[in-house]
């Protein structure tokens, strides 16, 4: 039976040189990892790149990783930054996109209010996603990482604070700084959406 080992006992056998305990450690948050890396760069390759910068850090550096954060946070902060260095260094070639970014929890902003067609409703959640997709994108970066990290990916609060090296409130005012320019760069989107509704509406109104 194979003893389940934490985050620090992995660590501690890394630096004995224990080589199977660093695969674990990679294996157990390689998945995250990515996942936050195509949140950020939405780009496969480039997410995959981040990947692999990452692994090398934690190679490199595991050794004088201290555990004053816990090492999730620690490893997050390393792919946040290699992320949005990606963006900057590698002009982006959009081969995946962002499916379900809606964030959950908050303003549901592709409700309808009315059952559209089976067409319409693809093509509205289809232009929602996108919108979604850009509004993200056009997000200052220090609201980008609080948005993906606090509203996409689910990170507390606290663990927020501990990736960005930011106070717990410092994190609560850009979050909802965040929601706020969200919001206001759907909103258009949404009041079209609420309009194809009620135009259905009113089509079936003269459905014999």
């Amino acid at each position: 039976m194979t003893t389940y080992k934490t985050d620090r006992q992995l660590i501690s056998e890394i630096k004995n040189n224990n080589e199977s305990c660093f695969e674990e450690l990679i294996n157990r948050y390689s998945t995250k990892v990515f996942n936050l890396a195509m949140r950020i760069t939405r780009n496969q390759e480039d997410a995959e790149d981040v990947l692999q910068e990452v692994c090398a850090t934690v190679y490199t550096k595991i050794a004088s990783f201290e555990g004053k954060s816990q090492f999730s946070s620690w490893l997050y902060r390393v792919a946040m930054n290699s992320s949005f260095m990606k963006i900057r260094s590698r002009k982006r070639r959009r081969t995946v996109s962002i499916e379900d970014l809606e964030p959950g929890g908050h303003q549901n902003w592709g409700s309808n209010r009315a059952e559209l067609t089976d067409i319409d409703t693809m093509s509205t959640r289809h232009e929602l996603r996108e919108a979604i997709e850009r509004a993200v994108d056009d997000l200052p970066k220090e609201y980008k990482a609080i948005f993906v990290l606090r509203d996409i990916d689910g990170l507390s609060n606290q663990s927020v604070s501990e990736v960005l090296e930011l106070s717990v409130p410092a994190v609560k005012s850009r979050l909802h700084r965040s929601r706020l320019l969200m919001r206001e760069k759907l909103q258009p989107h949404y009041d079209e959406l609420c309009n194809k509704a009620d135009a259905w509406d009113e089509a079936q109104m003269y459905v014999v």
